[in-house]
């Protein structure tokens, strides 16, 4: 497993914790960060799944 998929999975759900604090706070910056943070993760972890993928390719 790439070590973008782990620290993209750990982004999505700092981001996710982050977006439900700043719903229940109503701090509509933190609950934006949040939501931002989580795409960021989503990103990372795809980018991670697609290296898995090569090189599971190539080691074949």
């Amino acid at each position: 497993m790439d070590s973008d998929r782990i620290a993209g999975s750990a982004k999505q759900v700092k981001g996710s914790i982050k977006e439900a604090i700043g719903k229940l706070t109503g701090d509509t910056k933190t609950q934006a960060e949040g939501a931002a943070e989580k795409v960021e993760g989503k990103v990372q972890n795809t980018a991670g799944g697609a290296k898995d993928a090569v090189r599971d390719a190539t080691d074949k």
